[in-house]
C-alpha cells in the first residue's frame, strides 16, 4: 500500500480551476481588450500564477515592464480571491470527500501540492484543512510544475520517498511533475495526454482505492522487480 497521497487542488479537490481562467479572462479584457481562447486554459492549468501570466502574454505577443507584470499578478489574485467568497463544502468535487476519508481510514498521509497560493484558504472553506497532514507553500518551491520540485517537497514533508506516494492531478503539467518526481501519477479528466502518461480516471467520482492500489502494486513491481 502506498503511504502518501499528494493532491493538486484546482480541478482535483474543487472545481476552482475555471475560476482561475475566468480571472485571467477579466484581466485580459480589462487591460488589453482581448479575449483568451479556451484552449489556453489547459496551458495555464496547474502552473504558477507567474508562469500562467507569461503564457498569456506570449499568446498576446505582448511585453510589459516588471512593475506592470507584478501589478497584473496582484490584480488577478484579487479577482480570484473575490470569486472564492461563496465557496463551501458543497463545492468539493464528487467522490473526493469520500475518497479522502477512505485514505485517512487506511492511515495514508495527505499533502497538498498545489501551485495555488490560496490553498490553505480554500481547504478551510471546504472544511478539509484537518484532513491534510501538510500544505506545501508554492512560494518556497524553486521551480513550478512541470518541474517535480513541489511533489518532491510534499513527499519529504510527510517523511516519505516519492516512490512511497501517489500524486493526483488534472493537468498535463502536473502529471509530468509527478512522473518526474518518482511518485505514481493518478490523473482525473478526459485529456488524451493524461490517459497516455498516467493512471487515469475520467472524473473524480470514479476515484477508488482498489484500482489505485492495484496500479501502485504494478508501479512498484516495475520499479523494484
Amino acid at each position: 500500500m502506498f503511504k502518501g497521497a499528494l493532491f493538486d487542488l484546482d480541478g482535483v479537490i474543487a472545481d476552482t480551476s475555471t475560476l482561475h481562467f475566468d480571472a485571467w479572462q477579466s484581466l485580459a479584457h480589462n487591460h488589453f481588450s482581448a479575449d483568451l481562447p479556451m484552449q489556453l486554459e489547459e496551458r495555464t492549468k496547474g502552473v504558477s500564477r507567474r508562469d500562467s501570466l507569461k503564457v498569456i502574454l506570449n499568446h498576446l505577443n505582448l511585453s510589459i515592464s516588471s512593475n506592470e507584470f507584478q501589478h497584473l499578478l496582484n490584480e488577478k489574485n484579487e479577482l480570484y480571491k473575490a470569486s472564492l467568497k461563496d465557496l463551501t463544502p458543497k463545492n468539493i468535487l464528487p467522490g473526493v470527500a469520500e475518497f479522502i476519508s477512505e485514505l485517512k481510514g487506511r492511515k495514508v498521509k495527505l499533502a497538498l501540492a498545489s501551485a495555488s497560493l490560496n490553498g490553505p484558504v480554500i481547504l478551510e472553506k471546504l472544511a478539509l484543512s484537518e484532513a491534510f497532514d501538510t500544505i506545501i507553500d508554492p512560494s518556497t518551491i524553486p521551480l513550478g510544475k512541470p518541474a517535480p520540485d513541489i511533489f518532491i517537497a510534499a513527499a519529504k514533508s510527510l517523511s516519505l520517498f516519492p516512490t512511497d506516494c501517489i500524486g493526483i492531478e488534472d493537468s498535463v503539467a502536473g502529471v509530468n511533475a509527478i512522473n518526474a518526481s518518482g511518485a505514481l501519477a493518478i490523473s482525473v479528466g478526459t485529456n488524451k495526454a493524461l490517459k497516455s502518461t498516467s493512471h487515469n480516471f475520467g472524473t473524480t467520482a470514479e476515484l477508488n482505492l482498489a484500482d489505485i492500489h492495484l496500479a501502485y502494486q504494478i508501479f512498484k513491481k516495475e520499479l523494484f522487480g
